[in-house]
């Protein structure tokens, strides 16, 4: 698949830098720490399951034993679908780890049938929109002061699928509920999130992405019913990219100097390419940022004037999400 992949070929080093990588217990966040690991970075790999993460680490750790100038990884626990998980792992992150040069947020979920997360919201949204927008959000007045930084957002081609996040049912509580819309309508707000926190952090030498990694076989699929998810495997599976192809466009926007030059665009096999349409709309970016911060709970605290005492904002979520 090298034929129809873009490839990252920057050699670029991280030595000294500190990397946060979600969901990198397996497929290709796995696949991105190890990259950064090679180019000596310390990578913290926060996964919901410890045991796996753990695997993980020791795998990449065993691989990297003989690399020059070697990085090191460790691990915590981070499970977006908890406000709590997501506000411990962050503050675990501030007590122990003095800058935070990348952050990727590449855990996720698709094509889950209707559920809901620990604090009432959608699944699709809930983990891969909210939760990595409060992360990020409680990590970035430590990120700002670490600049040059960058923040990287996986998303998917299947934000050009949908026109709009639909504000007024966040959640699918009226709508007669898609698997496939609610995962493409988080998707498109991973990229409406990305371009409104490149503004935001206009002057601050802290570069904002997201990025479609291709049509990869991960665990991010494993909600998926099994008639699809015996299709993929079966069928799809053979112009899949692996692992080590579908992490490319994730390490080049984390560490090429190209992309070090640009900040808030999308991003396929390497290369910018023009984002869904509605990603201009300034009125849509802010509208979702404004219900993001109300529904996490940040409340009036502002992450890009906040100062970086390592505490955390208090919790002002409403009795009620909606």
């Amino acid at each position: 698949m090298w034929l129809l992949s873009g490839r990252c070929t920057s050699q670029a080093r991280l030595d000294g830098k500190t990397a946060i990588v979600t969901g990198a217990n397996c497929g290709i966040g796995q696949y991105t720490a190890y990259d950064f690991v090679k180019r000596g970075a310390r990578v913290v790999i926060a996964c919901r399951d410890l045991k796996k993460a753990e695997e993980a680490a020791d795998e990449i750790r065993r691989d990297t034993m003989y690399v020059e100038g070697a990085g090191e990884v460790v691990v915590l626990k981070l499970d977006l679908s908890s406000i709590a998980s997501i506000r411990e792992c962050a503050r675990e992150i501030l007590r122990t780890e003095k800058k935070i040069n990348i952050l990727v947020n590449n855990a996720g979920v698709c094509y889950c049938q209707k559920s809901q997360t620990t604090d009432g919201f959608e699944m699709h949204i809930g983990v891969n929109h909210l939760g990595h927008f409060l992360f990020t959000c409680l990590l970035l007045p430590r990120i700002i002061r670490s600049a040059p930084a960058r923040i990287v957002t996986v998303a998917s081609f299947n934000n050009y699928f949908v026109n709009n996040v639909c504000l007024e049912d966040f959640h699918w509580e009226k709508r007669s509920f898609s698997p496939f819309f609610a995962y493409s309508e988080s998707k498109l707000a991973n990229v409406l999130f990305s371009a409104e926190l490149a503004k935001r952090l206009q002057g601050s030498e802290v570069s904002t992405y997201s990025l479609h990694p291709g049509l990869v076989l991960t665990e991010a699929g494993r909600h998926v019913n099994p008639i699809l998810q015996w299709f993929y495997q079966n069928v799809i599976c053979y112009v899949c990219k692996t692992c080590e192809q579908g992490a490319q466009t994730t390490i080049h926007c984390a560490v090429s100097e190209e992309a070090g030059k640009e900040t808030g665009l999308y991003y396929r096999d390497c290369f910018s390419l023009a984002p869904n349409s509605i990603t201009k709309d300034e009125k849509v970016r802010q509208d979702l940022w404004k219900e993001s911060v109300r529904l996490v709970g940040l409340g009036d605290w502002d992450p890009f004037t906040a100062q970086d005492s390592g505490e955390l904002p208090p919790d002002c979520r409403e009795t009620h999400h909606k």
